[in-house]
C-alpha cells in the first residue's frame, strides 16, 4: 500500500486508514480479526479507532469494545510494532444511563451531544486506551471532541506530559473549528509544546449544502487554513459517504448523512464522478477515493467497512491514478 506523511512528524502512514468502529459490536472477533488481518495483507498499518466506540450499538456500556480487539488482535498477532495506531479521548457520555435508557429503543443522541466527559478526563481516558490496546503508548491520539468547558492551556498541557511520558508519540484534534486549530497551534508555539500533527474531520468529493454549519465537516475555510500549513495531514472519516456515491438516485436518502448533501451542486458532482467512473469501468466511490489520493491539501481517507470486498475495492482506489482531464472534469463539476 502507498504512503503518506503525517503532517510535520516526519514519518509516513499508510495512504488509507482501516477505521474500526465496527469492531467489537457490529463485527464480531472473528470478522473483525479477519478484516485487519486482510488489512495488513494488503500492507495497511494505519488503525483508527477511539475509546467510545461503540456504546450506541452495546446498551449499558460507554464504549472500548473496539480497542479491546485491537488489543486481543495485535497479541495474538505479535505485531503492535508494525501498527500505528490511532485512538481518540474525550467524546465518552458522562452518564450513559441516561444517554440510553434501560426502557429505550435507541441512544438519545441530543442528549449525548450535550454531555460528554470531556479534557477534563484526558488522562483517565489515556490510561484506560492504553490497557485496553494492551500497549505502552499510542501513535496518534487526537482529542475526539472540542471541549470548550476546559481551558485549553489546561488540555494542551496534559496532552504536552502525554508526549513527554513517551505514552503518546503524535496527536491530532477532531471536529474542531479553524479557529480554535489556530489557537490551538499559538499556544504549543508559545509554550513549546508539542503541535497537533493530524486533524480529523468528515470530507469528501460532495461539498456540504450551504447552511451546513458543523465544526465536524470541512468547509472551504478549513481547506484554506490546510494549504497554508502543510505540517498539519487532514484524516477524512466517512470519505465515501456512507455509500451514498454507488447508491441510484432513488436510495441516497436513506444514507443516515445524505441530508447534508442535496443540493444541485451535489447532483452535479454525482454526475461528474458518475462520468469518470464509467469511463474508468470503477464504482464511483472508487474515483472519490482515487481523487483524495491526489488531493491538495493532502488527505488521509479512513475507511470503515465490514465487508472484505470493499475493503479490497478501496486499496485498488488507490492505484488508479486520475488524468489530467479527469481532475479537471471533478473539479469543474
Amino acid at each position: 500500500m502507498k504512503t503518506a506523511p503525517l503532517g510535520a512528524s516526519g514519518i509516513e502512514v499508510s495512504a488509507l486508514a482501516l477505521g474500526c468502529m465496527q469492531m467489537g459490536t457490529r463485527m464480531a472477533d472473528e470478522a473483525s480479526f479477519g478484516m485487519l488481518d486482510r488489512y495488513a495483507a494488503h500492507g495497511g498499518a494505519f488503525l483508527d479507532t477511539a475509546d467510545c466506540y461503540a456504546w450506541w450499538w452495546d446498551q449499558g456500556t460507554d464504549g472500548g469494545q473496539s480497542e479491546d480487539v485491537l488489543g486481543r488482535w495485535m497479541a495474538a498477532r505479535g505485531n503492535r510494532d508494525e501498527v500505528f495506531v490511532a485512538t481518540k479521548g474525550t467524546a465518552r457520555i458522562d452518564d450513559v444511563a441516561r444517554a440510553w435508557p434501560a426502557s429505550a429503543a435507541a441512544p438519545d443522541w441530543d442528549y449525548a451531544r450535550d454531555h460528554f466527559v470531556g479534557a477534563a478526563t484526558l488522562r483517565e481516558s489515556l490510561e484506560a486506551s492504553l490497557r485496553r490496546l494492551r500497549t505502552d503508548r499510542i501513535d496518534l491520539y487526537y482529542v475526539h471532541v472540542d471541549d470548550r468547558r476546559t481551558p485549553l492551556e489546561e488540555s494542551l498541557g496534559t496532552l504536552a506530559s502525554f508526549v513527554t511520558e513517551g505514552k503518546v508519540r503524535h496527536l491530532g484534534w477532531s471536529n474542531v473549528r479553524t479557529w480554535r486549530m489556530e489557537r490551538i497551534r499559538q499556544l504549543c508555539a508559545t509554550n513549546g509544546w508539542p503541535a497537533p500533527v493530524a486533524l480529523q474531520e468528515e470530507y469528501s468529493y460532495l461539498r456540504p449544502d450551504p447552511g451546513v454549519d458543523d465544526a465536524g465537516v470541512t468547509g472551504g475555510e478549513q481547506l484554506d487554513y490546510l494549504a497554508a500549513h502543510p505540517d498539519l495531514t487532514l484524516v477524512a472519516y466517512s470519505p465515501v459517504l456512507k455509500g451514498l456515491y454507488d447508491l441510484p438516485p432513488e436510495r441516497r436518502g436513506s444514507v443516515e448523512i445524505a441530508g447534508r448533501y442535496s443540493s444541485p451542486d451535489t447532483l452535479r458532482r454525482l454526475a461528474a464522478v458518475r462520468l469518470v467512473a464509467d469511463e474508468l469501468g470503477v464504482l464511483p466511490s472508487q474515483v472519490v477515493l482515487a481523487w483524495l489520493a491526489q488531493h491538495s491539501p493532502r488527505v488521509i481517507p479512513v475507511i470503515g467497512t465490514a465487508t472484505p470486498e470493499r475493503l479490497d475495492r478501496a486499496v485498488a482506489a488507490l492505484e488508479l491514478g486520475l488524468s489530467t482531464d479527469q481532475l479537471a472534469q471533478l473539479a469543474a463539476g
